[in-house]
């Protein structure tokens, strides 16, 4: 939960808001401002403005009265809840990345899931970019797997290695998932998939002992990754999970591999 008691936005940073929100192809539209408006109690001062000044003032006009920014951070939750965005998809990433750039600057950014979360606040353009792409950059560089990138992208946003971690993890379960048709999740999914002497997916021929001792490694290496990081990470308070850019790093290389590993299986012919 974002506190908004005795906290407001700038000026500045209500017009970059604002102006994100309203902007000409991928903000939000009449009837929406309209109607998020009306939701959130706030009063709609200048209904025939532009769409960046009708936010802006409705926003600016409700933290006066009240005093706090809870109105315009209820504006942000409910414009952004991704279920709106169904009839055109879209919109919502190229939204997401503009308001995002916004709010960095008030230490706060948007998930993919819509919700309102607290980060490292920008203090300048460049600072804002450096954190957007710092991550992602280091990780290009080291030839990490796409696969990864993707399932980090909100989280390379942040600069966010707790929850880059998380989802890094979870890419690989997916993978597993999309290649075998199970709908198994942890160490169950690495059963499955993985172990017994005709696996779902195989790593190599499986025709010695070297290569099946190699095909139990590596699922006994996914399931540590699961253990160690997927389970505990998922049940723990960020502040007790401390995760270093250079650890966070590492453990993406290594996801890497493994995504690597699992796109060059195969599924052995079952007589």
């Amino acid at each position: 939960m974002i506190s908004a008691e005795n906290l407001i936005f700038t000026q500045a940073q209500l017009t970059a808001i604002s102006d994100a929100l309203g902007h000409t192809e991928e903000g939000l539209v009449g009837s929406e401002i309209g109607l998020l408006l009306a939701v959130c109690k706030i009063k709609d001062t200048d209904p025939a403005s532009t769409k960046r000044l009708r936010v802006f003032n409705a926003l600016v006009q409700d933290q006066n009265t009240r005093g706090n920014r809870t109105g315009a951070l209820a504006f942000i939750r409910h414009a952004m809840k991704p279920e709106r965005f169904t009839r055109d998809p879209g919109r919502f990433e190229p939204l997401r990345t503009r308001l995002n750039n916004a709010l960095l600057f008030a230490g706060l950014i948007v998930l993919e899931s819509g919700e309102l979360e607290k980060a490292q606040a920008a203090r300048t353009l460049s600072d804002a970019w450096r954190r957007a792409q710092e991550l992602r950059a280091d990780l290009t560089g080291r030839g990490v797997h796409p696969d990864v990138l993707k399932f980090c992208r909100e989280e390379l946003l942040a600069d966010d290695y707790f929850h880059a971690v998380l989802e890094a993890v979870k890419s690989v379960a997916d993978k597993l998932r999309g290649r075998t048709g199970l709908t198994d999740d942890g160490a169950t999914l690495v059963d499955r998939a993985l172990s017994g002497s005709l696996p779902m997916l195989a790593i190599n021929a499986m025709n010695n002992e070297s290569e099946q001792s190699e095909q139990r490694g590596f699922a006994n290496l996914i399931r540590g990754t699961f253990g160690m990081f997927r389970n505990t990470t998922a049940h723990a308070p960020r502040i007790h999970w401390p995760m270093a850019k250079a650890d966070a790093e590492d453990l993406l290389s290594l996801v890497s591999l493994i995504h690597r590993r699992i796109d060059a299986s195969h599924m052995p012919v079952r007589v």
